[in-house]
Protein backbone atom coordinates (compact mmCIF):
# COMPACT_ATOMS: atom_id res chain seq x y z
CA UNK A 1 0.00 0.00 0.00
CA UNK A 2 1.54 3.29 -1.13
CA UNK A 3 1.55 6.20 1.30
CA UNK A 4 0.20 9.46 -0.10
CA UNK A 5 2.38 12.53 0.01
CA UNK A 6 1.17 15.82 1.49
CA UNK A 7 0.78 17.37 -1.98
CA UNK A 8 -1.51 14.64 -3.41
CA UNK A 9 -4.69 15.32 -1.36
CA UNK A 10 -4.24 19.04 -1.95
CA UNK A 11 -3.90 18.36 -5.70
CA UNK A 12 -7.14 16.36 -5.68
CA UNK A 13 -8.93 19.19 -3.90
CA UNK A 14 -7.66 21.64 -6.51
CA UNK A 15 -8.81 19.35 -9.36
CA UNK A 16 -12.24 19.07 -7.76
CA UNK A 17 -12.62 22.84 -8.19
CA UNK A 18 -10.88 23.34 -11.52
CA UNK A 19 -11.84 20.14 -13.40
CA UNK A 20 -15.11 19.08 -11.78
CA UNK A 21 -16.50 22.58 -11.33
CA UNK A 22 -17.48 22.13 -7.70
CA UNK A 23 -17.82 25.18 -5.50
CA UNK A 24 -15.17 26.34 -3.04
CA UNK A 25 -17.51 25.91 -0.08
CA UNK A 26 -18.47 22.37 -1.04
CA UNK A 27 -14.89 21.15 -1.64
CA UNK A 28 -13.55 22.80 1.52
CA UNK A 29 -16.26 21.12 3.61
CA UNK A 30 -15.59 17.68 2.05
CA UNK A 31 -11.81 17.95 2.65
CA UNK A 32 -12.20 19.35 6.16
CA UNK A 33 -10.36 22.63 5.57
CA UNK A 34 -11.38 26.27 5.55
CA UNK A 35 -12.29 28.19 2.43
CA UNK A 36 -9.23 30.41 2.92
CA UNK A 37 -6.93 27.35 2.93
CA UNK A 38 -8.45 26.05 -0.30
CA UNK A 39 -8.02 29.46 -1.94
CA UNK A 40 -4.34 29.39 -0.88
CA UNK A 41 -3.89 25.93 -2.49
CA UNK A 42 -5.43 27.18 -5.73
CA UNK A 43 -3.14 30.22 -5.80
CA UNK A 44 -0.05 28.11 -5.12
CA UNK A 45 -1.00 25.59 -7.85
CA UNK A 46 -1.56 28.32 -10.42
CA UNK A 47 1.78 29.90 -9.56
CA UNK A 48 4.01 26.80 -9.35
CA UNK A 49 2.14 23.68 -10.30
CA UNK A 50 2.10 20.44 -8.30
CA UNK A 51 5.46 21.10 -6.58
CA UNK A 52 4.12 24.32 -5.06
CA UNK A 53 1.55 22.31 -3.08
CA UNK A 54 4.26 20.67 -0.91
CA UNK A 55 4.97 21.95 2.63
CA UNK A 56 7.05 25.12 2.83
CA UNK A 57 9.61 26.22 5.41
CA UNK A 58 8.29 28.54 8.13
CA UNK A 59 11.51 30.53 8.04
CA UNK A 60 10.82 34.22 7.38
CA UNK A 61 11.65 35.51 3.95
CA UNK A 62 14.02 38.15 5.28
CA UNK A 63 15.86 38.95 8.54
CA UNK A 64 15.94 42.61 9.60
CA UNK A 65 19.21 42.14 11.55
CA UNK A 66 21.32 39.46 9.83
CA UNK A 67 24.86 38.84 11.08
CA UNK A 68 27.65 39.92 8.77
CA UNK A 69 29.22 36.84 7.08
CA UNK A 70 32.71 38.01 8.04
CA UNK A 71 31.66 38.38 11.67
CA UNK A 72 30.06 34.93 11.59
CA UNK A 73 33.31 33.42 10.32
CA UNK A 74 35.19 35.22 13.12
CA UNK A 75 32.79 33.69 15.66
CA UNK A 76 33.42 30.21 14.22
CA UNK A 77 37.19 30.65 14.23
CA UNK A 78 37.26 31.80 17.87
CA UNK A 79 35.11 28.88 18.99
CA UNK A 80 37.18 26.32 17.09
CA UNK A 81 40.39 27.78 18.53
CA UNK A 82 38.89 27.84 22.06
CA UNK A 83 36.23 25.10 22.38
CA UNK A 84 35.43 26.13 25.94
CA UNK A 85 34.30 29.61 24.97
CA UNK A 86 30.60 30.39 24.75
CA UNK A 87 28.67 33.27 23.16
CA UNK A 88 29.37 35.68 26.03
CA UNK A 89 33.14 35.18 25.95
CA UNK A 90 33.26 35.26 22.15
CA UNK A 91 31.28 38.50 22.09
CA UNK A 92 33.66 40.00 24.67
CA UNK A 93 36.78 39.02 22.70
CA UNK A 94 35.36 40.34 19.41
CA UNK A 95 34.44 43.59 21.15
CA UNK A 96 38.09 43.88 22.25
CA UNK A 97 39.02 43.70 18.57
CA UNK A 98 36.49 46.35 17.61
CA UNK A 99 34.00 43.89 16.06
CA UNK A 100 30.41 44.47 17.19
CA UNK A 101 28.19 41.41 17.59
CA UNK A 102 25.37 40.65 20.02
CA UNK A 103 25.30 37.66 22.30
CA UNK A 104 22.22 36.22 20.59
CA UNK A 105 23.78 36.62 17.14
CA UNK A 106 26.91 34.80 18.28
CA UNK A 107 24.75 32.03 19.73
CA UNK A 108 22.78 31.62 16.49
CA UNK A 109 26.00 31.51 14.47
CA UNK A 110 27.33 28.72 16.69
CA UNK A 111 24.05 26.81 16.44
CA UNK A 112 24.01 27.01 12.63
CA UNK A 113 27.56 25.67 12.47
CA UNK A 114 26.82 22.87 14.94
CA UNK A 115 29.51 24.16 17.33
CA UNK A 116 27.24 24.39 20.36
CA UNK A 117 24.96 21.78 21.90
CA UNK A 118 21.85 23.36 23.46
CA UNK A 119 21.10 20.16 25.42
CA UNK A 120 24.53 19.83 27.08
CA UNK A 121 23.65 21.85 30.17
CA UNK A 122 20.33 20.05 30.58
CA UNK A 123 22.11 16.68 30.52
CA UNK A 124 24.76 17.89 32.97
CA UNK A 125 22.09 19.15 35.38
CA UNK A 126 20.29 15.82 35.09
CA UNK A 127 23.53 14.00 35.90
CA UNK A 128 23.99 16.15 39.01
CA UNK A 129 20.42 15.51 40.20
CA UNK A 130 20.87 11.77 39.79
CA UNK A 131 24.34 11.28 41.25
CA UNK A 132 24.90 14.35 43.44
CA UNK A 133 28.28 15.30 41.95
CA UNK A 134 29.74 16.96 38.92
CA UNK A 135 31.40 14.52 36.52
CA UNK A 136 35.19 14.52 36.68
CA UNK A 137 35.70 17.09 39.47
CA UNK A 138 37.15 16.94 42.95
CA UNK A 139 38.86 19.04 45.61
CA UNK A 140 42.17 17.63 44.38
CA UNK A 141 41.76 17.42 40.64
CA UNK A 142 43.40 14.48 38.93
CA UNK A 143 44.76 13.88 35.46
CA UNK A 144 46.09 17.41 34.97
CA UNK A 145 48.91 16.88 32.45
CA UNK A 146 51.56 14.27 33.03
CA UNK A 147 55.34 13.98 33.07
CA UNK A 148 57.68 11.24 31.88
CA UNK A 149 59.69 8.95 34.12
CA UNK A 150 61.93 6.26 32.66
CA UNK A 151 60.16 6.56 29.32
CA UNK A 152 56.69 6.10 30.81
CA UNK A 153 54.17 8.91 31.48
CA UNK A 154 53.38 9.54 35.15
CA UNK A 155 50.21 11.38 36.08
CA UNK A 156 50.24 14.19 38.64
CA UNK A 157 47.68 15.73 40.95
CA UNK A 158 46.83 19.41 41.11
CA UNK A 159 45.96 21.10 44.40
CA UNK A 160 43.97 24.26 43.73
CA UNK A 161 42.63 27.09 45.85
CA UNK A 162 40.82 30.32 45.00
CA UNK A 163 39.75 33.43 46.87
CA UNK A 164 35.99 33.29 47.39
CA UNK A 165 35.48 37.02 46.86
CA UNK A 166 37.50 37.55 43.69
CA UNK A 167 38.03 34.05 42.18
CA UNK A 168 41.75 34.83 42.34
CA UNK A 169 43.73 31.58 42.18
CA UNK A 170 46.00 31.59 45.22
CA UNK A 171 47.27 28.02 44.81
CA UNK A 172 47.70 25.67 41.84
CA UNK A 173 50.41 23.17 42.65
CA UNK A 174 51.25 19.92 40.89
CA UNK A 175 51.99 17.01 43.22
CA UNK A 176 53.22 13.49 42.52
CA UNK A 177 50.66 12.15 45.01
CA UNK A 178 47.94 13.31 47.39
CA UNK A 179 50.05 13.40 50.53
CA UNK A 180 49.82 15.55 53.63
CA UNK A 181 53.31 16.98 53.17
CA UNK A 182 52.66 18.20 49.62
CA UNK A 183 49.26 19.67 50.54
CA UNK A 184 50.57 21.51 53.61
CA UNK A 185 53.64 22.79 51.74
CA UNK A 186 51.28 24.27 49.13
CA UNK A 187 49.12 25.84 51.86
CA UNK A 188 52.14 27.38 53.57
CA UNK A 189 53.46 28.76 50.29
CA UNK A 190 50.08 30.33 49.51
CA UNK A 191 49.93 31.96 52.97
CA UNK A 192 53.47 33.32 52.61
CA UNK A 193 52.76 34.73 49.16
CA UNK A 194 49.23 36.09 49.53
CA UNK A 195 48.70 36.44 53.26
CA UNK A 196 46.23 34.87 55.69
CA UNK A 197 42.47 34.68 55.27
CA UNK A 198 39.98 34.53 58.12
CA UNK A 199 38.41 31.32 56.79
CA UNK A 200 39.39 28.40 54.55
CA UNK A 201 36.87 25.89 53.21
CA UNK A 202 37.87 22.43 51.99
CA UNK A 203 36.20 19.09 51.47
CA UNK A 204 36.39 16.27 54.02
CA UNK A 205 39.56 14.64 52.66
CA UNK A 206 41.87 13.09 55.23
CA UNK A 207 44.71 15.37 54.13
CA UNK A 208 42.57 18.37 55.11
CA UNK A 209 40.88 17.37 58.37
CA UNK A 210 40.80 14.59 60.93
CA UNK A 211 37.63 15.63 62.71
CA UNK A 212 35.67 12.76 61.16
CA UNK A 213 38.13 10.00 62.04
CA UNK A 214 37.65 7.69 65.02
CA UNK A 215 38.83 9.03 67.35
CA UNK A 216 38.96 12.62 65.96
CA UNK A 217 42.46 14.02 65.63
CA UNK A 218 44.14 17.21 64.48
CA UNK A 219 45.99 16.76 61.19
CA UNK A 220 48.77 19.07 60.04
CA UNK A 221 46.45 21.10 57.78
CA UNK A 222 44.19 21.86 60.77
CA UNK A 223 47.21 22.72 62.91
CA UNK A 224 48.49 25.25 60.36
CA UNK A 225 45.06 26.90 60.24
CA UNK A 226 44.87 27.06 64.03
CA UNK A 227 48.39 28.50 64.33
CA UNK A 228 47.50 31.31 61.93
CA UNK A 229 44.07 31.95 63.48
CA UNK A 230 42.19 30.65 60.42
CA UNK A 231 38.74 29.15 60.82
CA UNK A 232 38.74 25.86 58.89
CA UNK A 233 35.34 25.09 57.35
CA UNK A 234 34.48 21.82 55.62
CA UNK A 235 31.74 20.91 53.19
CA UNK A 236 28.71 18.86 54.08
CA UNK A 237 28.93 15.24 52.87
CA UNK A 238 27.82 14.75 49.24
CA UNK A 239 27.29 18.49 48.77
CA UNK A 240 29.63 19.68 45.98
CA UNK A 241 27.61 22.87 45.52
CA UNK A 242 29.08 24.11 48.82
CA UNK A 243 32.38 24.56 46.98
CA UNK A 244 30.80 25.52 43.68
CA UNK A 245 33.37 28.19 42.82
CA UNK A 246 36.37 25.88 43.04
CA UNK A 247 34.41 23.18 41.17
CA UNK A 248 33.81 25.69 38.39
CA UNK A 249 37.54 26.43 38.37
CA UNK A 250 38.16 22.69 37.98
CA UNK A 251 36.00 22.82 34.88
CA UNK A 252 38.03 25.71 33.43
CA UNK A 253 41.41 24.18 34.25
CA UNK A 254 41.26 21.20 31.85
CA UNK A 255 39.37 23.17 29.21
CA UNK A 256 41.82 26.10 29.08
CA UNK A 257 45.10 24.59 30.27
CA UNK A 258 44.58 21.12 28.79
CA UNK A 259 45.32 17.64 30.10
CA UNK A 260 46.81 15.75 27.16
CA UNK A 261 50.40 17.02 26.96
CA UNK A 262 53.46 15.33 28.43
CA UNK A 263 56.44 17.09 30.03
CA UNK A 264 59.96 15.89 30.61
CA UNK A 265 60.06 17.10 34.22
CA UNK A 266 57.61 18.13 36.90
CA UNK A 267 59.29 21.54 37.09
CA UNK A 268 58.54 22.16 33.41
CA UNK A 269 54.88 21.28 33.94
CA UNK A 270 54.69 23.55 37.00
CA UNK A 271 56.23 26.41 35.00
CA UNK A 272 53.56 26.22 32.30
CA UNK A 273 50.83 25.87 34.91
CA UNK A 274 52.11 28.99 36.71
CA UNK A 275 52.01 30.92 33.43
CA UNK A 276 48.41 29.85 32.83
CA UNK A 277 47.38 30.78 36.39
CA UNK A 278 48.95 34.22 35.94
CA UNK A 279 46.97 34.64 32.72
CA UNK A 280 43.76 33.47 34.41
CA UNK A 281 44.23 35.87 37.32
CA UNK A 282 45.23 38.99 35.39
CA UNK A 283 44.08 38.70 31.77
CA UNK A 284 41.21 36.24 31.42
CA UNK A 285 37.77 37.88 31.91
CA UNK A 286 35.27 36.12 34.17
CA UNK A 287 31.54 36.27 33.51
CA UNK A 288 30.84 36.07 37.27
CA UNK A 289 32.84 39.31 37.67
CA UNK A 290 31.01 41.16 34.88
CA UNK A 291 33.87 40.26 32.50
CA UNK A 292 36.44 41.67 34.91
CA UNK A 293 39.63 39.97 36.04
CA UNK A 294 40.19 38.39 39.48
CA UNK A 295 43.31 40.50 40.04
CA UNK A 296 41.25 43.69 39.78
CA UNK A 297 39.10 42.57 42.72
CA UNK A 298 41.72 40.76 44.78
CA UNK A 299 43.23 43.20 47.24
CA UNK A 300 44.44 42.95 50.79
CA UNK A 301 41.55 45.21 51.74
CA UNK A 302 39.22 42.23 51.28
CA UNK A 303 40.46 40.56 54.45
CA UNK A 304 43.91 39.12 53.77
CA UNK A 305 46.54 39.74 56.43
CA UNK A 306 50.28 38.96 56.46
CA UNK A 307 51.25 35.39 57.26
CA UNK A 308 54.32 36.21 59.36
CA UNK A 309 52.76 37.23 62.67
CA UNK A 310 53.73 36.49 66.27
CA UNK A 311 52.64 33.12 67.63
CA UNK A 312 49.40 33.89 69.47
CA UNK A 313 48.39 30.38 70.44
CA UNK A 314 49.62 30.62 74.04
CA UNK A 315 47.38 30.65 77.14
CA UNK A 316 47.67 34.45 77.53
CA UNK A 317 46.16 35.14 74.12
CA UNK A 318 42.41 35.32 73.46
CA UNK A 319 40.70 35.96 70.13
CA UNK A 320 37.71 38.25 69.79
CA UNK A 321 35.68 39.79 66.98
CA UNK A 322 35.16 43.54 66.97
CA UNK A 323 31.47 44.26 67.37
CA UNK A 324 29.47 46.63 65.19
CA UNK A 325 29.58 49.21 67.99
CA UNK A 326 33.42 49.16 67.80
CA UNK A 327 33.92 47.27 71.06
CA UNK A 328 35.97 44.24 72.10
CA UNK A 329 34.76 42.52 75.26
CA UNK A 330 37.42 41.03 77.55
CA UNK A 331 35.74 41.31 80.97
CA UNK A 332 35.19 44.95 79.96
CA UNK A 333 34.05 46.59 76.74
CA UNK A 334 37.04 48.32 75.18
CA UNK A 335 36.73 50.50 72.07
CA UNK A 336 39.20 49.93 69.23
CA UNK A 337 37.50 52.04 66.54
CA UNK A 338 34.21 51.68 64.71
CA UNK A 339 36.06 51.22 61.40
CA UNK A 340 37.40 47.91 62.76
CA UNK A 341 33.94 46.36 63.16
CA UNK A 342 33.83 42.73 62.09
CA UNK A 343 37.62 42.16 62.16
CA UNK A 344 39.42 39.58 64.28
CA UNK A 345 41.23 41.06 67.27
CA UNK A 346 43.87 39.21 69.32
CA UNK A 347 44.16 40.27 72.95
CA UNK A 348 47.26 39.63 75.08
CA UNK A 349 46.18 39.35 78.72
CA UNK A 350 48.70 39.61 81.55
CA UNK A 351 48.52 40.61 85.19
CA UNK A 352 48.66 44.34 84.55
CA UNK A 353 47.67 45.20 80.95
CA UNK A 354 45.57 44.20 77.96
CA UNK A 355 47.05 44.61 74.48
CA UNK A 356 44.74 44.66 71.45
CA UNK A 357 46.29 43.52 68.15
CA UNK A 358 44.84 43.27 64.64
CA UNK A 359 47.42 41.67 62.40
CA UNK A 360 50.81 43.19 63.17
CA UNK A 361 49.31 46.45 64.39
CA UNK A 362 48.98 47.20 68.10
CA UNK A 363 45.78 49.21 68.41
CA UNK A 364 45.90 50.12 72.08
CA UNK A 365 47.09 49.09 75.53
CA UNK A 366 44.78 49.12 78.54
CA UNK A 367 45.92 48.97 82.19
CA UNK A 368 43.98 46.55 84.36
CA UNK A 369 42.74 47.57 87.83
CA UNK A 370 40.42 46.01 90.38
CA UNK A 371 37.45 48.02 89.09
CA UNK A 372 38.20 47.84 85.40
CA UNK A 373 40.75 48.85 82.79
CA UNK A 374 42.55 52.16 82.62
CA UNK A 375 42.35 52.98 78.92
CA UNK A 376 45.20 54.57 77.09
CA UNK A 377 44.10 57.43 74.90
CA UNK A 378 47.07 56.93 72.58
CA UNK A 379 45.82 54.58 69.86
CA UNK A 380 49.12 52.81 69.14
CA UNK A 381 50.12 51.81 72.66
CA UNK A 382 52.54 54.49 73.77
CA UNK A 383 53.28 55.42 77.38
CA UNK A 384 50.28 55.44 79.69
CA UNK A 385 49.70 59.14 80.08
CA UNK A 386 46.55 61.15 80.59
CA UNK A 387 44.54 58.15 81.69
CA UNK A 388 41.16 58.08 83.32
CA UNK A 389 39.65 55.47 85.63
CA UNK A 390 36.28 53.77 84.99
Amino acid sequence: MREMSVAEPRYKAVLAVLADGRTITEVAASWGVSRQTLHAWLARYEGGGLEALADRSHRPGRCPHPINPEVEVAVWELQRAHPGWGPIRIRFELDRRGVAVSRSAAYRALRRAGLIDPGARRRRDEHWRRWGTWPGDGAVADGRRGRRRAGRPVSTKCLTGIDDHSRFCVAATLMPAERTRFVCDALTAALDRHGVREQIRTDNGKVFTGRFTHPPTEVLFDAICRRHGIEHLVTAPRSPTTTGKIERFHRTLPAEFGTGLLFDTLAQAEGELDEWVEHDNRDRPHQSLDMGTPAARFTRATGWRPAHEPDRSGPNWVARKVSTVDGVCVSWQVSVGVHRAGERCDVLVDDHTLQFWIGNQLLRTVTRTSTGPVRNKQPLGGALTKTRRH
